[in-house]
C-alpha cells in the first residue's frame, strides 16, 4: 500500500512538473526589478520596431578588453539590445571587436575613423604605468538598404569619465530609438528654411541641413513674394510644419511678420536664431584687429514681445568661456596659442528639460540676454550663460589686442543670462486690435497650441567652411573641441516636431554607482590584504585550529 502511495506521489510530482514546464514556456514573461526601470522599453521605442518586415542588423564595435567603465557601457549597450530583440524577431546584432586582429587592425581603425566612427583614446595611469586604449563606443544600424550609425558614447569637455559613461547609460534607448526611427519612419514632416531676410548661406548651414535630411523634408522659402502675392505665400507656408530662421540681417516688412504671425496662430512652430547687436569675429581679423557692434534692429521687437519674449541689444561676456587662436609673439618667435575669449559664452543646460538632458557645452559668439515676460505661454529657459557674467551694450569698440589683458573678474557678476528659450501655449496674434497690412483669409487671433523656440545667437547654427567645404557644426578645428551646438540644434527641432513622444526617452533617470578610482589607487594594498592574503591566513589559522583540537580529541 506505501508503495502504491510512494509511486502515485511521484507520478504526481513529475506530471505537476511537466504541466508547469509547458504553461512556463507557453506563457513568457520579464519582470525589470531595477529602481529606475533601466531594462523597460517605453512604448514609443516598441511601436517604433512592432512592424519591421526586413531584419534590421546592428553591428556594435564596442567588444574587446576594456577598462571597468567601458565594461559597465558595453554590459548596458547588451542588455538594451537584448530588451528590442524580444520585442522583434527581425533584429540580429553583431558584436565585433574591430582591433582584435592585429594584421587587420590599422586598416579597420582607418576605415571606421573615415566613416565618422571617431575613436576613444582612453589614457590609462592608474597602476603607475600610462596605457592606452583605442575604442569604438559606435554602432552600425542596417535596414533595407540604408545604414546610419549610433552614437553609444556621449562626450564632454567638462566631466570625467565616469559621468560621460553615466550619461551615455541613460541616453542608449534614446540613441538606438532615434536610429531606429530615422531607418524605419517614413518622413512625413516638412520644414521651410526662410531665406530672404539676411538669413546665413546655405554653406555655413550645411551640416546641420544634412543633420535633418534622414528625419525631415527640406525645403527653401522666402518671403520676397510677400510684396506682391502675401495671401498666397501664407498659404504655401502653411504648407510646412516648422520654420527655421537663421541669423536674418535684413529687417521684415509688416507684411512679412503677419504672414510668420499666421502661420504661428495656424499651428506652425519656429526656431528663430536671431540677434539684436550686429558683431562677427571674423570682421576683427583686419589690420587693426578692431571692430564696433551696432545694434541691429529687425523689426521684430513687438513681434516677440507679444509672444513672450525680448531679446537685448546688448551682448553678453562671460567668464566661462571658449578660447580663440591668436598669433602670440614676433617674427620667426610667432606662435598661435588658445585665449580665453569672453565673447563667445559656453552656455550651460537645462538638466531637467529633454531637449537639454546630458547636454554638451553649446557655444555662443557675440549673444544677446533674453528676457521673459508675463503672459500665458509656458516659458522653459533651455541655456543659460555661467553666474559670472556680465552685459557690454552697443555701440562698443571690440579689439582682439584686449584679450592677453586678464579681464576684472570682480565686474563679472550680473548672473547667469538667458541665452535660449521655449515658449509653448496658445498665442496671441501680434495683429490682435491692430490694423492689418493685408486682408487675411481665416484671420485667427488666437493660435492652437504651438511652439517656438528663441536663440539670441545665429552663430549657433553656423559650421566653419574650410577649402569651400563645411564642417562638423559644433567641432572647433583650431582647438580640436567639441561642443553641444549640434546635438542642441537637433533636439530642439525634433521637440517642436516630434509627435510621437520619442524625445521624451531622453528624460528617463539611471543612476549608476562608480567606483572611486583615486580611493582604489590610495587603498590599493589594503584591498589587496582583505582580498588575498586574510583569506589564506583565517584559512591557515582554522587548520591549524582543527587540527589541534582533533589530536587533542583522540589522544586523551
Amino acid at each position: 500500500m506505501k508503495t502504491n502511495k510512494s509511486i502515485l506521489s511521484i507520478v504526481i510530482i513529475i506530471a505537476g512538473l511537466i504541466i508547469v514546464n509547458v504553461v512556463s514556456s507557453a506563457v513568457y514573461q520579464r519582470f525589470d526589478l531595477t529602481k529606475d526601470q533601466r531594462y523597460t522599453l517605453s512604448e514609443v521605442s516598441k511601436n517604433l520596431i512592432s512592424d519591421l518586415d526586413s531584419p534590421l542588423i546592428i553591428d556594435v564595435f564596442l567588444e574587446g578588453d576594456f577598462p571597468s567603465e567601458f565594461r559597465l557601457l558595453q554590459t548596458e549597450v547588451k542588455q538594451i539590445i537584448d530588451e528590442f530583440q524580444l520585442e522583434s524577431n527581425q533584429i540580429f546584432v553583431n558584436y565585433i571587436d574591430p582591433i582584435e586582429d592585429e594584421t587587420t587592425r590599422q586598416q579597420y581603425i582607418e576605415q571606421l575613423t573615415n566613416a565618422g566612427l571617431e575613436p576613444y583614446i582612453n589614457t590609462d595611469n592608474s597602476t603607475g604605468k600610462v596605457t592606452q586604449d583605442i575604442i569604438f563606443p559606435w554602432a552600425f544600424a542596417s535596414y533595407k538598404d540604408q545604414t546610419l550609425k549610433i552614437p553609444l558614447l556621449k562626450r564632454s569637455i567638462t566631466e570625467g569619465l565616469p559621468e560621460q559613461i553615466n550619461n551615455s547609460v541613460q541616453a542608449l534607448e534614446y540613441a538606438f530609438a532615434d536610429g531606429f526611427s530615422k531607418l524605419v519612419k517614413a518622413k512625413n514632416k516638412k520644414i521651410a528654411i526662410l531665406k530672404g531676410n539676411g538669413q546665413l548661406g546655405d554653406l555655413s548651414i550645411a551640416n546641420f541641413l544634412e543633420t535633418l535630411k534622414p528625419y525631415y523634408n527640406l525645403g527653401k522659402f522666402t518671403l520676397d513674394s510677400v510684396a506682391t502675392n502675401p495671401q498666397g505665400t501664407l498659404d504655401k507656408l502653411n504648407q510646412y510644419d516648422l520654420i527655421i530662421s537663421a541669423k536674418p540681417s535684413i529687417p521684415f516688412t509688416e507684411k512679412e511678420k503677419l504672414v510668420l504671425d499666421q502661420f504661428t496662430m495656424n499651428g506652425g512652430k519656429s526656431l528663430w536664431l536671431t540677434e539684436s547687436v550686429a558683431m562677427d569675429k571674423d570682421s576683427l581679423y583686419n589690420q587693426t584687429g578692431t571692430g564696433v557692434s551696432i545694434m541691429r534692429d529687425l523689426q521684430l521687437n513687438d513681434f516677440f514681445f507679444q509672444y513672450g519674449v525680448r531679446v537685448n541689444p546688448t551682448l553678453v561676456k562671460d567668464l566661462f568661456s571658449a578660447p580663440i587662436m591668436l598669433a602670440i609673439g614676433e617674427g620667426s618667435q610667432t606662435q598661435m596659442q588658445p585665449i580665453q575669449w569672453q565673447y563667445s559664452p559656453l552656455a550651460a543646460s537645462n538638466p531637467k528639460h529633454p531637449i537639454t538632458k546630458n547636454l554638451n557645452l553649446v557655444k555662443f559668439d557675440f549673444a544677446s540676454p533674453i528676457d521673459t515676460l508675463k503672459n500665458s505661454i509656458k516659458k522653459s529657459i533651455l541655456l543659460q550663460s555661467s553666474p559670472n557674467s556680465k552685459l557690454e551694450g552697443a555701440p562698443t569698440t571690440i579689439s582682439l589686442s584686449n584679450v592677453t589683458s586678464p579681464p576684472d573678474e570682480a565686474s563679472y557678476n550680473q548672473g547667469p543670462q538667458n541665452l535660449a528659450v521655449l515658449l509653448e501655449g496658445e498665442f496671441s496674434s501680434v495683429y490682435d486690435h491692430r490694423i492689418l497690412p493685408f486682408k487675411v483669409q481665416d484671420y485667427k487671433s488666437k493660435s492652437t497650441t504651438t511652439k517656438m523656440v528663441v536663440i539670441s545667437d545665429g552663430d549657433v547654427i553656423k559650421n566653419e567652411i574650410i577649402r569651400n567645404r563645411p564642417q562638423e557644426l559644433g567641432f572647433d578645428q583650431l582647438t580640436g573641441k567639441s561642443f553641444g551646438n549640434k546635438e542642441f540644434l537637433l533636439n530642439t527641432v525634433n521637440y517642436l516636431l516630434d509627435d510621437s513622444g520619442l524625445i521624451n526617452i531622453r528624460s528617463k533617470e539611471i543612476n549608476i554607482a562608480f567606483l572611486d578610482a583615486e580611493k582604489i589607487k590610495n587603498s590599493k594594498s589594503t584591498w589587496q590584504f582583505i582580498n588575498i592574503a586574510l583569506p589564506l591566513i583565517l584559512l591557515g589559522l582554522f587548520g591549524f585550529a582543527f587540527n589541534y583540537l582533533r589530536k587533542r580529541k583522540y589522544t586523551s
